[in-house]
């Protein structure tokens, strides 16, 4: 059962570089004085502001209009639940539509997700994941406006992205105006990895843009109505209420985690590399206490570091379960290389059981086919990458045409 909308407690934890002022020139009493230990004053920062938390800007899209949601545990305001933030404000909230892992996000990845009703406001929650993914004419007969409010970490095959390519469809296909509340993006600050071909196009990848695509939702949600890939080439009505003082440079660490097995920043920092791993027999660490910060396999051939996966919250039946896996603990692991192909061809060519390690998720993952032949041929990373290198190199020009905040480059 669902349970009552939680008031969460968040907490935005930034990071900035500033720079120094230019001082004036010295006084000739100045230089005369006696030497002191030199301070450096740099100036504050202003506070980022997201989307969701600039309620004057958007509650007047929401006046006079039913209203469903597309919300999950991150949608928070504050210390408060958006849709509990919208109701206290006198907003006709009529559905709530849920994600993979469920309104509150507790859910298995790729776990059936039951329609349900919330106990604290009575309101349905339709669950958009399995074989509802889209809103259903019959669904949006009740909303004028849907808001989407999710927090996503940057990946191509992150789910949160498709929810909302389908919830924009819906809106298009049915007249209904969508509202987007921009977040950031925690590996915002980079693009790297091959560029989906799009005979590859499945739930976990249904945009032509690379693994690391650096747009935040309300970037992206902009780039899929301005190059026309909702189906049939319609057009969402579509406003993205942007954050205030971001910029793809910024730190930024989440106050929910955003699913079960993504718990804290060095999971998110590690997902873009070790995702991949969910297409062949290795585990990610779903079933221990760092989730997507270790990886191994019963047929791995090294034996420094081991890990048994067991049943979890949030990972009830992961892969290995009960069996001892080894492979490479990378809870410490810097980033200097965000993205890398390095633990992937290092368990491949150390696997004594390579006919059975890619299975057939794993092209629906790297967005190609061509991936797999490569690490199979014993290609290196530099090679690999340079095969993808053209496409990412014109999807980074196609980017700059849908950025609403300053750059990293």
């Amino acid at each position: 059962m669902i349970q009552p909308l939680a008031i969460l407690c968040s907490a935005l934890m930034l990071s900035f570089n500033g720079c120094a002022p230019k001082q004036a020139p010295a006084t000739a009493a100045e230089q005369n004085a006696p030497a002191t230990e030199e301070t450096t004053q740099v100036p504050a920062m202003k506070p980022l502001a997201l989307g969701a938390e600039q309620l004057d800007r958007y509650l007047k899209h929401l006046e006079g209009k039913r209203v469903g949601m597309v919300v999950n545990q991150t949608s928070m305001v504050g210390n408060a639940h958006l849709v509990d933030t919208l109701i206290s404000r006198g907003v006709e909230v009529t559905t709530i539509f849920a994600p993979e892992h469920g309104f509150r996000g507790e859910a298995d990845a790729g776990a059936h997700i039951k329609d349900a009703k919330d106990t604290k406001t009575g309101l349905p929650i339709i669950s958009l994941y399995g074989s509802n993914k889209k809103p259903s004419k019959a669904q949006m007969q009740n909303l004028d406006v849907l808001v989407f409010d999710i927090q996503d970490v940057g990946t191509r095959f992150y789910t949160y992205i498709s929810t909302m390519h389908y919830a924009m469809e819906a809106c298009a296909e049915n007249g209904k105006s969508m509202l987007v509340l921009d977040r950031p993006n925690p590996n915002g600050h980079y693009v790297d990895g091959p560029v989906l071909e799009m005979e590859h196009k499945s739930f976990v990848g249904m945009h032509p843009i690379p693994i690391v695509h650096g747009l935040t939702v309300g970037e992206l949600a902009d780039m899929i109505n301005g190059e026309k890939w909702l189906e049939g080439e319609r057009s969402c009505d579509l406003t993205v209420i942007k954050m205030e003082n971001y910029d793809h440079t910024m730190a930024y660490e989440l106050p929910v985690r955003p699913s079960p097995n993504l718990p804290n920043p060095q999971s998110i920092a590690l997902y873009p590399s070790i995702c991949f791993f969910e297409g062949t027999n290795v585990s990610v660490g779903r079933g221990t206490p760092t989730p997507f910060q270790v990886i191994g396999s019963p047929f791995y051939q090294k034996k420094d570091f081991s890990f048994t996966p067991v049943s979890t919250p949030g990972a009830t039946d992961p892969p290995h379960k009960g069996v001892k896996c080894y492979g490479m603990d990378l809870t410490d692991v810097s980033h200097a290389q965000p993205f890398t192909l390095k633990y992937l061809l290092e368990m491949y060519n150390n696997s004594s059981n390579k006919d059975k390690f890619f299975n057939n998720f794993f092209e629906k993952l790297a967005g190609t086919s061509e991936l797999r032949k490569q690490v199979i041929a014993g290609r290196t990373e530099t090679e690999i990458r340079a095969s993808w290198e053209p496409e990412l190199s014109d999807y980074k020009v196609l980017r700059k045409n849908y950025l609403l905040y300053p750059d990293f480059e």
